[in-house]
């Protein structure tokens, strides 16, 4: 009779762990099918340059859940500008951010398209505080500071000064120092006459009264009210895949409008999560503010124009010799307009 009632016990066991096993098994093929229907498009990776708040779009759109709310379950990875090209041609990444610096690429043949404008201003020319250097033309004959020859904070000097009659290749000299507190070292030593940087050092150099600012990206007449940062897709996922590269963009629009309505939350959601090294609050919000994150109210009042802004600095950029193809048929080949509304 033990026997039995042991047996029986055994079985109340094993069918009682079959159907716990099975319900467990049930509960996760319903999580992954639920998970699966969250996310349309799946996961796809963003290639971004953390510890900058210029980047913001990217962040807020993941912190606030916009990216989910259209359907992609968003994770960044890091890689240097190269590699982002690369990852963008041949598709493994969707969209990222970046400048002018990628126009020659894009004319020699790497498939990517600019879609949407980023923001303006981030980049600065400095001078030591105290200069007599007060104009373009006061740097004939001296040296500048930039983190590499042909990176943006060069090519930014380079159109500056060629629009107010210098000749970036004969009246100056480039001196590329990877480290920009090594370039702000050198300018505060007499080693160079001005400096080239990008945001932030650029303006905290200016802010803590260390340089004098003789050009700001976002303010000076040869930039301002023009977009220098560009979202940028691959050309093989636009063509194949559409639809994800619109609920990347309608994510990003609402991350724009998001910043600019909450500048202060944006430097606090930045600063939790540890995506700037700024810690004054006060000076990071000013900074934010200074790129002019739109909604597409603020945009249309404001009459910016992507595809403008492209010619005019493909036909700057052409007339200095970065570019063979003059402004129209570089614009033409880097340019596309994308609807992600409907």
């Amino acid at each position: 009779m033990k026997f039995i009632q042991t047996l029986l016990s055994f079985a109340t066991i094993f069918t009682l762990g079959f159907a716990f096993s099975a319900c467990e098994e049930e509960k996760s093929e319903k999580a992954a099918a639920t998970n699966e229907s969250a996310f349309k498009f799946g996961t796809v990776e963003i290639p971004v340059s953390d510890g900058t708040l210029c980047i913001a779009p990217f962040f807020v759109a993941k912190e606030k859940g916009f990216f989910a709310k259209e359907g992609v379950d968003v994770k960044f990875v890091s890689a240097n500008a190269e590699t982002r090209k690369i990852g963008l041609n041949n598709g493994t990444y969707p969209i990222t951010n970046s400048d002018f610096a990628f126009f020659q690429s894009v004319e020699n043949g790497v498939n990517i398209k600019v879609v949407e404008g980023f923001h303006v201003g981030c980049i600065h020319l400095l001078v030591k505080k105290g200069s007599p250097i007060r104009s373009a033309l006061d740097l004939k004959g001296k040296k500048i500071a930039v983190n590499a020859i042909g990176a943006t904070p060069h090519q930014a000097a380079t159109l500056w000064l060629e629009a107010n009659g210098v000749s970036a290749i004969n009246d100056v000299q480039f001196l590329p120092y990877a480290d920009g507190n090594l370039a702000l070292e050198a300018l505060e030593r007499g080693q160079v006459e001005a400096v080239s940087l990008w945001d932030p050092l650029g303006s905290l150099a200016a802010v803590d009264g260390r340089a004098d600012v003789l050009m700001d990206l976002a303010t000076d007449p040869v930039f301002a009210g023009r977009y220098c940062c560009f979202y940028y897709v691959s050309g093989v996922l636009l063509e194949k895949e559409p639809e994800k590269i619109k609920a990347l963009l309608r994510a990003l629009e609402q991350a724009h409008t998001w910043i600019s309505e909450h500048p202060e939350e944006t430097v606090e959601l930045m600063q939790a999560g540890k995506h700037s090294a700024i810690e004054d609050k006060e000076f990071a919000t000013a900074l934010i503010k200074s790129y002019e994150y739109q909604s597409p109210e603020q945009k249309a009042k404001s009459g910016r124009n992507l595809k403008a802004d492209l010619h005019y600095f493909a036909d700057l950029l052409h007339k200095v010799g970065y570019l063979q193809l003059n402004a129209d048929e570089f614009t033409e080949k880097i340019y596309r307009e994308v609807d992600w509304h409907q």
